[in-house]
């Protein structure tokens, strides 16, 4: 027994020397341990969902930016990140006007909206069987005398709406004003065109429209409108020159019903979070927009507009930028302070995501220590076609001196990109400084690096596609946003704004 007992603890003494040893033995996880594992044929795969056909051009709000929100949300959860919102999704609430179901009719006729008559405000207004009068042609001092209260009147005129007195007429108990500006059909149904068009093409807004007293009780009509309602020749009406022809024209009555739509349009950023250790609270945001400009028909075939430098690139170097982080951690070497990785929403139409975000942060901005926007990086302008191993940067210096040195050390000691300062001119003519969503972050005094390859022709284009993207360039670049990242998160100094 005693004999076993010391065999046993002598084989205990050796594993524990042994286990110590292979330890001891093992390289210390450094940046390029990671770094290296940033992969282009991982961007390609990604990318090759990210902006596929399928995808529709990833217009904000759209069936195709909902699926690669999706992806993003799925390869998140995948690789381990925690969702600090519910899964992973902040809703970034939008809003658009769109064109409604109006109707104007008499007892035996029913007119057409943008083919009789337009519409251009809210509403809803309504009224049945209401009195309809001709007050005034250009001489609309014709009308100031006139009872108008509880009636809808008609104003014929060469003038434009802004020069008649609309609200005058309503403020005097007027329903509705109907305005005939326009010479003869075929000009009015321009008009109405542009403002169908105006309506269904309507841009995204964080503000809900609201009703305005200027367009609620204002519809423009056609000059054949015109002519129905009062059986009477349009030129006649227009040539009108007293008080008593005015009266000669027998009122009509007339329903209407006008309304426009408010359309909520669906969409958010997308985040991921991994947690540092002993700076915790301190929190680096690493941005890319994922939506694009969706399908237009730019007549040669091809609608869809993939974005896939804009800014499908931007979006997958944030997923690999995540994987990569997410497997460190794993590994035991995850950052000091914590990183938020967000593809934000609506940066196209107006820096809408990052807006929303910053204005209503998951993570205080206190806590926010740096934001490192991604915003195309997979290709090469013409600018330098003969020194491809660039990368332009801009407003590293313009908040925080001590993270432009940051930025630049980081580079000479792992990438060594020509660092491009052309467009961190704030007086550039692109001011590209604010066109990105790192420019939200500026705002707020947070020191941010914004990362990009150049105005090249496919930009905003249906030829931006995966095929022309320059992958192991890409993965240079990505491998530069990774090192700077792990650099500001494992530092003992924390970057602040100067």
């Amino acid at each position: 027994m005693i004999s076993f007992s010391i065999n046993r603890s002598v084989g205990i003494v050796c594993v524990v020397l042994l286990w110590t040893a292979v330890v001891q033995a093992q390289p210390k996880a450094t940046p390029k341990t990671y770094g290296n594992q940033v992969s282009a044929e991982n961007l390609k795969k990604y990318l090759s969902v990210i902006a596929a056909d399928s995808m529709e051009g990833r217009a904000t709000g759209s069936r195709g930016q909902a699926m690669a929100g999706d992806y993003i949300k799925s390869h998140f959860r995948r690789i381990g990140l925690e969702p600090i919102s519910p899964d992973f999704y902040q809703k970034v609430p939008l809003f658009a006007m769109a064109p409604g179901r109006s109707t104007l009719s008499t007892s035996d006729s029913h007119f057409s909206n943008f083919k009789d008559f337009a519409f251009l405000g809210i509403g809803p207004a309504k009224q049945d069987r209401v009195a309809l009068i001709y007050v005034a042609n250009d001489n609309v001092s014709l009308a100031d005398d006139l009872n108008i209260d509880g009636k809808a009147v008609l104003i014929v005129s060469n003038k434009r709406s802004n020069e008649l007195p609309v609200q005058n007429l309503l403020d005097r108990g007027a329903t509705l004003v109907m305005l005939c500006i326009s010479r003869d059909d075929e000009a009015f149904l321009q008009y109405a065109g542009r403002i169908q068009n105006h309506l269904e093409s309507s841009r995204p807004s964080l503000n809900k429209p609201e009703a305005t007293s200027e367009f609620e009780s204002l519809v423009f009509v056609s000059p054949s409108f015109v002519e129905k309602l009062f059986k009477t020749p349009f030129d006649k009406l227009k040539s009108l020159a007293s008080r008593s022809e005015l009266e000669k024209i027998k009122p009509s009555q007339i329903s209407y019903e006008l309304r426009n739509e408010i359309k909520e349009i669906e969409t958010g950023n997308v985040l991921g979070f991994l947690e540092g250790t002993d700076r915790k609270d301190e929190v680096i945001v690493v941005t890319a927009h994922y939506d694009h400009i969706g399908m237009l028909d730019v007549g040669n075939g091809d609608r869809i507009n993939n974005g896939a430098d804009d800014d499908g690139s931007g979006t997958v170097a944030v997923m690999e930028l995540a994987r990569v982080f997410a497997k460190a951690k794993k590994e035991g070497n995850g950052p000091r302070r914590s990183v938020l990785f967000m593809t934000v929403t609506g940066e196209e139409i107006g820096l809408f995501g990052s807006y929303y975000y910053t204005e209503n942060p998951i993570i205080p901005l206190t806590q926010t220590m740096v934001n490192l926007n991604i915003d195309m990086i997979g290709r090469i302008d013409e600018a330098h076609r003969q020194t491809p191993e660039y990368v332009y940067v801009i407003g590293a210096d313009k908040l925080s001196k001590e993270l432009n040195t940051v930025s630049e050390k980081t580079n000479q000691q792992y990438t060594n990109l020509i660092f491009d300062y052309t467009y961190n001119d704030v007086g550039h003519p692109s001011n590209l400084y604010k066109r990105s969503d790192h420019w939200n972050f500026a705002k707020n005094d947070i020191p941010i690096i914004f990362y990009f390859d150049g105005i090249h022709q496919d930009y905003h284009r249906p030829s931006d596609e995966v095929d022309l993207i320059e992958f192991p360039l890409l993965e240079k670049r990505v491998r530069l946003v990774f090192y700077t990242t792990w650099e500001l998160a494992n530092r003992d100094k924390k970057i602040t704004a100067d």
